[in-house]
């Protein structure tokens, strides 16, 4: 048995049940999503799509829900218009996931009263449209418990994309999380601007690596060339979005997990019921939204322990996570 299961019971993340599964409808569900990147990224995009797919093969396959989906969509005005087509097309639900894609959204829902749209992360909403967020910065701080704790030179780097939504959220919690833990750990943090230049990512943790940073983090499908730099050093990485462990098991300590399915489950049967939208949604370690999973690093108890502790000091609101980074 894979040992991020021990994990998983060790961390108490057993948390909340998951919902129940959406039964089949009388006649299909089409789904239409529109990305910023791959649904392989690793990152953002596939933890949507995964989610997605969890919830066809529940109601039974194709024949029960359609997935249509357009990635690789970094020109929000190519992306308006995709959304727009697929509105056009008939899809019963309509996705835009990337907070870039909010005014083209919010412009286009009003033509197709009948059509759910959903966007994230975000909160605002309307009659058709509904809204999801993950509050990331409660995962970043479990995960800058654990890096504290285990960085040998005290020295940890982030390489951020953007400081904005959940990857500001996720960078401040983990900092806080170092910061909590050992506040003798020297957290550097850089922003490249940039969710997909995976270049630039890579030059961020090699900058890190060369200032004596041996445990790495960061947000986002640029990440990857960040993960590879850090393991040729035998560092670590902490993840967030999606399950990054399975690339690089030896790697990869930890993966905070975005897990959309109750989100998405619901929305089908908010439609289902005649709500079209106006629910906002957050994906959190309460909830059950947010989970971890784990590569093959060999974690001490300790360090379990104080992720464990985190996690339900978190959850009890004991400790109470900051949303953005301290004034430096």
């Amino acid at each position: 048995m894979k040992r991020s299961l021990f994990l998983i019971v060790a961390l108490v993340m057993m948390l909340a049940a998951s919902g129940g599964a959406v039964t089949a409808q009388d006649a299909q569900v089409r789904v239409a999503i529109v990305m910023p990147s791959s649904i392989t990224d690793l990152a953002w995009s596939q933890a949507i799509y995964n989610a997605l797919v969890k919830i066809q093969t529940e109601m039974g396959g194709e024949s029960a829900m359609e997935i249509a989906y357009t990635e690789g969509m970094f020109d929000v005005t190519a992306a308006a218009q995709a959304l727009r087509d697929y509105a056009e097309e008939g899809y019963d639900i309509v996705i835009a996931h990337g907070t870039q894609y909010g005014t083209s959204l919010f412009e286009l829902a009003p033509d197709y009263p009948d059509t759910s749209f959903a966007w994230g992360t975000a909160s605002d909403t309307a009659d058709n449209i509904f809204a999801y967020e993950a509050a990331a910065e409660q995962g970043g701080y479990v995960n800058g418990v654990m890096a504290a704790l285990m960085t040998r030179s005290n020295v940890i780097g982030v390489v951020g994309p953007v400081a904005a939504g959940d990857a500001l959220l996720y960078v401040a919690g983990f900092v806080q999380g170092v910061n909590d833990t050992n506040p003798d750990v020297t957290v550097n943090v850089t922003w490249t601007d940039s969710f997909s230049d995976v270049a630039k990512g890579t030059e961020a943790a090699q900058t890190h690596i060369a200032a004596g940073a041996d445990v790495l983090t960061g947000s986002s499908q640029m990440v990857v060339g960040a993960i590879e730099a850090i393991q040729g050093q035998g560092g670590y990485w902490f993840g967030t979005q999606s399950d990054q462990s399975a690339q690089w098991p030896d790697t990869v300590v930890a993966s905070q997990v975005f897990d959309w399915t109750d989100t998405l489950r619901d929305i089908i049967q908010q439609r289902e019921n005649g709500v079209n939208g106006g629910v906002a949604y957050n994906l959190t370690l309460d909830n059950g939204g947010l989970k971890f999973a784990f590569g093959s690093v060999d974690i001490s108890p300790q360090v379990l322990a104080a992720a464990g502790a985190a996690v339900q000091g978190i959850i009890s609101g004991d400790i109470q996570v900051q949303r953005e980074l301290p004034a430096s």
